[in-house]
């Protein structure tokens, strides 16, 4: 039986291999199974709990979805929208920030670390967005999330709202209790100038990621470029705990050419990294130049893409007011 997948993108613009290789490629391959009936989403209520450019974050939708197309995720079998299209996604929000607890939420590490120190700054939508994401997940009855490392907490506490509510209405079942999916054979991908950093769009040096949108001029030099160490490749997998940037490039490689991390470091073993360097820039090139270039044709074509979200938005509303209408009937409105 296949599965009901829900995933969102926050639309950060300039996404790069650290969201290819983390969620996007990923999402293809859910896609591409016939069994599997996905919604993605760009989650543009999400984005505005720190402040955003209003004309920067209406570009960034627009380039998120070209990404999810260009990446190879074929909107007429997913379902495409942006969030706030759908107003049942905030009406959720609120009705299950009713059930969510205060302890539940100040258990979250991810506030505290993008809080940072003066956390009475932040907004109180940066505090309760889990609620939101939680409303997402189960307005649709999904049965699986992609997570990473980082939004795991996220879907525990989902778990937690969908099993308290259906507890306080004694309605067994009604929100479903979704299970996450972790990519097995996954590395977290890391700065090109620094292994211990994750790779990110909002590191300075532009040479520190490679960006779904760069051309095969720019890969080839950002790798030429990217930090080593003076030793040859590594020999044995225990050897990458002790050389981040040896581990994140071959995590990288292995992570792209779908093998995995003793088979990469078996097939370099001992060469020298400029070899490497030049195999990894091949296989790069071949996998994000494509996507790149599509990117760059469908964002030429803004009413194809707007429509894209029109139609999503459409079919997301059909399931999920679906649902807020029978959840307003149980609280008691």
């Amino acid at each position: 039986m296949g599965k009901k997948i829900f995933s969102g993108v926050q639309p950060t613009g300039n996404l790069h291999l650290g969201n290819y290789l983390g969620a996007i490629k990923n999402f293809v391959n859910l896609n591409n199974d016939n069994e599997n009936e996905c919604i993605f989403c760009v989650v543009d209520l999400h984005a505005i709990t720190v402040k955003q450019d209003p004309k920067e974050l209406k570009k960034n939708i627009r380039e998120t979805v070209a990404t999810f197309v260009a990446s190879g995720i074929d909107p007429k079998k997913s379902i495409i929208f942006n969030q706030s299209a759908v107003a049942a996604h905030a009406e959720g929000a609120w009705i299950l920030s009713c059930v969510a607890r205060m302890g539940w939420l100040n258990r979250m590490t991810q506030f505290k670390e993008k809080a940072g120190k003066d956390k009475e700054k932040a907004s109180v939508g940066l505090y309760s967005y889990p609620v939101l994401m939680a409303a997402d997940i189960l307005l649709y009855d999904a049965s699986h999330v992609p997570v990473g490392d980082d939004q795991k907490q996220h879907l525990e506490l989902c778990r937690d709202i969908a099993q308290k509510f259906n507890n306080d209405f004694e309605i067994e079942n009604f929100l479903q209790v979704p299970e996450p999916l972790i990519q097995k054979e996954f590395s977290r991908i890391m700065s090109l100038k620094d292994g211990s950093k994750k790779m990110s769009k909002s590191e300075l040096s532009d040479l520190s990621r490679i960006n779904l949108t760069d051309t095969k001029d720019q890969i080839v030099n950002k790798i030429k470029k990217a930090k080593t160490d003076p030793l040859p490749m590594p020999k044995t997998v225990k050897e990458l705990d002790e050389r981040l940037e040896a581990k994140n490039l071959i995590g990288i490689y292995a992570s792209l050419t779908n093998s995995n991390l003793e088979k990469s470091v078996e097939t370099f073993a001992g060469k020298n990294f400029s070899e490497f360097k030049e195999k990894l820039s091949e296989v790069l090139v071949g996998k994000i130049e494509p996507i790149s270039l599509e990117i760059k044709k469908l964002l030429d074509n803004q009413s194809y893409l707007d429509n894209i979200l029109l139609e999503g938005a459409e079919k997301a509303n059909l399931i999920s007011s679906k649902k807020i209408k029978k959840i307003k009937e149980i609280v008691g409105f």
